[in-house]
This record gives structure tokens, C-alpha cells and sequence, in this order.
């Protein structure tokens, strides 16, 4: 019910936004000339989906899988590594 509340600007696909690695934020230009800005952290734990603009009034919701988030090189990695161990493991 509370999503039906918050008036939103528009929806935005996440991969037509920006990811700022140093501030761990997604951005999107705003109409007023600033960002909409949205928190990964936010969005990898499901808790808000609408970027905001510092600079004024208007909001966006952000459109996205979980899988198709921002990751560490490390951790986007890992899992080939793992798999790639598991295969040795197999073969052995």
C-alpha cells in the first residue's frame, strides 16, 4: 500500500543507470540537472527500490534482478574459481 502512495517521475531500468563504485551508488541524470542517486546496499537487501534527487522533489523507481547488481570483481570471480576447483575435484 505505501508503494501506491510515493508519486514517482518515472521508472528506470538499472542498467540505464551509472554505478558509482567509490560511493556504492547508482545514479540517473535528473530533469533539474542533478542525480537521482540510490544505495546499493539498498537495493541488495530489497528495502528501496525509489532513487532520489538531492536537489529537489522529484523520485524514480528503480527496475532491477538482484542478480544484475553491481559486485566486487573479487566476488563476481569467485564463483568461477569454485566451479572451476569443483571440476578438477570431479575429474581427479
Amino acid at each position: 500500500m505505501a508503494e501506491e502512495e510515493i508519486a514517482v517521475y518515472d521508472e528506470v531500468e538499472i542498467e540505464d543507470m551509472d554505478f558509482d563504485e567509490t560511493l556504492q551508488v547508482y545514479e540517473y541524470p535528473c530533469p533539474c540537472g542533478d542525480k537521482f542517486q540510490i544505495a546499493l546496499a539498498d537495493l541488495q537487501d530489497e528495502s528501496n527500490d525509489i532513487a532520489v534527487c538531492p536537489s529537489c522533489s522529484l523520485m524514480i523507481r528503480v527496475i532491477y534482478d538482484q542478480e544484475n547488481l553491481w559486485k566486487p570483481k573479487a566476488e563476481a570471480d569467485a564463483p568461477i574459481s569454485e566451479s572451476a576447483e569443483q571440476q578438477v575435484a570431479v575429474a581427479a
